[in-house]
């Protein structure tokens, strides 16, 4: 088990089916600030994980809040490449 507690996110997906979703980090990319999601919310370590990212925009009506917002799909595979390929450069430089 991690020595840090995942944040958890509830969100309906298109389906309308609730999505329990980990966050993993938040990143920019073009000035703007996103957030990488997975479903692995039990830290199971599966081979089959999704990965997601949304925009991170702030909650109008409540200040420190942030909401979550989809992304297309053309630009969510960019930003997942993204964000995969500069978090794996960060985990080499910290071994």
């Amino acid at each position: 088990m991690s020595e840090f507690e995942k944040d958890i996110v509830e969100m309906e997906g298109e389906d309308g089916a609730v999505l329990k979703l980990c966050v993993e980090r938040y990143f920019y990319y073009n000035g703007e600030e996103y957030v990488l999601l997975s479903d692995d919310v039990e830290d199971n370590n599966v081979e089959e994980v999704s990965h997601y990212v949304m925009k991170v925009v702030p909650d109008e009506e409540e200040e420190g809040m942030e909401d979550f917002v989809p992304v297309d799909d053309d630009l969510m595979d960019k930003l997942v490449d993204a964000a995969m390929a500069v978090f794996e450069d960060e985990d080499e430089d910290e071994e």
